[in-house]
């Protein structure tokens, strides 16, 4: 028994020792402890990582740093402005008429415009197995099912390869488009300004008949508006002006695909195995994706063929003051490897925040009260509590708007009567978007004017911009009108006292939604408020998912929340979304509203193929005024980002229409290191005092097991 007891204490103190100064808790193998690697975390798995489906926020997190469109986002200047990528240089454009005649951008006769992209040479995809050669000819090209016996994953194939980027795979990419199976989310879009797209999808459709389930090699059909006329140089020919055809050359889906990765993934018995471009990109961006365990972790790592840029020197005028042009001129990506851990749950991903085992996060409204303290003017600063941990707080006010719909269609609240129109200005008034900002977002938005957000070209702030149907002007700024202003509009609508003039009937108006729970109950009830206030009775008609969207389609319902993320920086992604011909319920556009007003659908053929000048700033403020008058929305709120980042995480400046910020981050690992231990040092004192609770437990057996083998002995 005692040699038992000295191995024991033995044991307890050789473990003492090894704990001092180590960290129990970390969720990471020791040996990542102190390397260049970012640590972050994602909610939602994604689903698409093809670029010619991919179209969601949680799948660009991982795109946008693995391929390579021919234009990118400045990251630091704003307004948003677009620069070079794979590109050598901004596109040239030239106008032509219907003979074929070059002439001016802003000729009324001109029925095509043509894009000519020269590629930056030199540039090489990330090692990849179906780029991988042997004597002349790729390995991998003819797999058979018995040959990807044992592969599982794409670093089971034991080459890879690389060769330079050339312009037939932008062209290439184009193509697929068009392609049957992949169903593109802009092929509907691209089809109206790229000359012979939709033909060129028929002559898909006929092909892929013919060729089953094999490859269809796309190589093999000409696609009238697209062709590389050099190695590093291709040509893409729209109808008539589409100037927002390059924030399109920045996005994904006209990144480059080389024809091998096609032919290689469609392989027999390949997508059995996910082995896919869906879950397995090839790019030449700064980063490639080694592991895609999506229901646990996805890996990003330095794209060792990377030709390299430089950190820009050159940004907006806080910026300097920020820190943000200290690595100016610095080889980028300065982070060797990411690693995204999958969080179901905010909880779990917000104590490892505060642990220091994520360098950035999000606040949701669990945390808010605990993270930020927002003073009576509307700012928001850190809690002292973050502030002792050398947290930063980045706000930015997001390209988006969310607002109360009208249905243009509906007899009571929608069409172009003085009635309805006066109602929907009264319950524009009635309903309290600060209130709502103030309740359900944390604070975080601020109330819409207009259908553009801040930060796009049209947007207009101050008394120049404020929405003179709802507000008034004061010197402390927008003053939303009074409840008897709103009365009075619903009496001259005919619903004195919220009844109907002639019978009594009281009104009674409908909110639809989706049915999402017992959680959104004190939303809907706070919408039932606003309505009660001119004395509307408002009905909530709640229903799946589905159904609510087969409702929008149709144009039957009455009311509805919704809400629009920019695609592109320019007034045009918003303003169209009451264009007529953009009606939802006639023609399947993004007019969920189903607005029509003759008068703006003229400006809006002027204003969406221009070019951004004070001449199409008049036009759009026209519009807006417009708008604002009609009502077809409660224009409610531009959403407000918060976030949180550790003080060893540098150069992050939010950017809404940047993807790619991740080859400019950097971080300091060592002092990460250090906020760590002291972070999360273990408290041995508890085990002290339960070591001690035991000895003084089995003191009373010991001496007696002593007494009696002494008694034994003699």
């Amino acid at each position: 028994m005692r040699s038992v007891c000295r191995v024991g204490v033995i044991a307890f103190f050789m473990f003492l020792i090894a704990a001092c100064g180590e960290v129990w808790n970390s969720p990471y193998p020791d040996a990542l402890r102190g390397q260049n690697v970012l640590y972050s975390a994602f909610t939602e798995r994604p689903k698409h990582l093809d670029p010619v489906q991919s179209y969601s926020e949680d799948e660009a997190t991982f795109n946008a740093q693995i391929y390579e469109p021919p234009l990118q986002y400045h990251y630091l200047k704003r307004p948003y402005t677009l620069m070079p990528m794979s590109a050598a240089q901004m596109p040239v454009v030239t106008y032509l008429d219907a003979e074929g005649r070059e002439v001016g951008g802003d000729a009324a006769q001109v029925a095509f415009s043509v894009y000519e992209i020269t590629l930056r040479p030199g540039i090489l995809y990330q090692p990849h197995s179906a780029l991988a050669k042997e004597g002349g000819a790729y390995r991998y090209h003819a797999l058979t099912p018995g040959d990807l016996e044992g592969i599982h994953t794409l670093s089971d194939f034991p080459h890879t390869g690389t060769r330079e980027l050339l312009a037939e795979d932008f062209v290439y990419q184009i193509k697929r488009l068009a392609h049957p199976r992949l169903h593109s989310p802009v092929f509907g879009l691209m089809s109206e300004y790229i000359v012979g797209l939709k033909a060129f999808s028929e002559t898909l459709k006929a092909a892929d008949k013919t060729a089953g389930a094999g490859w269809l090699d796309l190589r093999q059909f000409k696609l009238e508006g697209v062709e590389a006329t050099g190695p590093h140089t291709f040509r893409v020919k729209l109808r008539g002006r589409y100037p927002q055809f390059s924030y399109w050359l920045a996005m994904n889906f006209f990144a480059p695909i080389p024809w091998e990765a096609d032919k290689f993934y469609n392989s027999p018995g390949m997508a059995e195995k996910n082995l896919t471009l869906d879950w397995y990109p090839i790019g030449t961006g700064p980063y490639m994706l080694t592991e895609n365990n999506p229901n646990a972790r996805m890996v990003l790592e330095k794209n060792p063929n990377y030709r390299g840029e430089t950190y820009p020197h050159d940004g907006e005028p806080e910026d300097e003051q920020a820190g943000l042009l200290k690595d100016a001129g610095k080889r980028i990506p300065f982070i060797d490897k990411v690693i995204f851990t999958r969080e179901r749950e905010g909880i779990p991903y917000w104590n490892k925040f505060l642990q220091g085992y994520y360098d950035q996060s999000g606040i949701s409204s669990d945390s808010f009260d605990q993270a930020v303290r927002v003073a009576i003017d509307g700012e928001a600063a850190l809690s002292p509590e973050m502030e002792s941990r050398g947290i930063r707080l980045e706000t930015s006010v997001a390209t988006a708007s969310r607002y109360l719909a009208f249905n243009w269609l509906d007899p009571v609240v929608g069409g172009n009567s003085e009635r309805a129109r006066l109602l929907r200005q009264a319950v524009s008034i009635a309903v309290d978007w600060e209130e709502f900002i103030s309740i359900f977002a944390n604070g975080r938005g601020i109330a819409g004017q207009g259908p553009i957000p801040p930060g796009i070209f049209g947007y207009k702030g101050g008394e120049e911009g404020v929405n003179r149907t709802t507000y008034d002007w004061t010197p402390a700024g927008p003053k939303r009108k009074s409840i008897e202003e709103a009365k009075n509009l619903l009496a001259q609508a005919g619903y004195p006292g919220g009844r109907e003039a002639g019978s009594g009937a009281p009104l009674v108006l409908y909110l639809d939604t989706t049915d999402r729970g017992p959680g959104d109950k004190a939303r809907l009830d706070w919408f039932r408020k606003q309505f009660a206030k001119i004395n509307v009775q408002l009905e909530i008609r709640s229903t799946d998912y589905n159904r609510f969207q087969e409702k929008v389609r149709k144009g039957a319902a009455q009311m509805f929340v919704w809400g629009w993320n920019a695609d592109y920086p320019d007034p045009e992604n918003f303003l169209f979304l009451f264009n007529g011909p953009q009606s939802r319920a006639k023609t399947q556009g993004e007019n969920a509203a189903n607005y029509q007003n003759p008068e703006y659908d003229a400006l809006f053929a002027r204003v969406k193929h221009m070019e951004n000048s004070p001449e199409r700033q008049a036009l759009i403020d026209k519009m807006v005024a417009i708008l604002q008058h009609d009502a077809p929305w409660s224009f409610g709120f531009h959403p407000k980002e918060y976030g949180l980042l550790h003080g060893w995480l540098h150069n992050m400046k939010p950017n809404h229409m940047a993807r790619n910020s991740l080859k400019y981050q950097r971080v300091d690992a060592a002092l990460r290191e250090s906020q760590r231990a002291q972070w999360n040092t273990p408290h041995i004192t508890p085990i002290l005092l339960g070591f001690g609770a035991l000895v003084l437990l089995c003191l009373p057996a010991v001496i007696t097991w002593r007494r009696r083998e002494k008694a034994v002995a003699r």
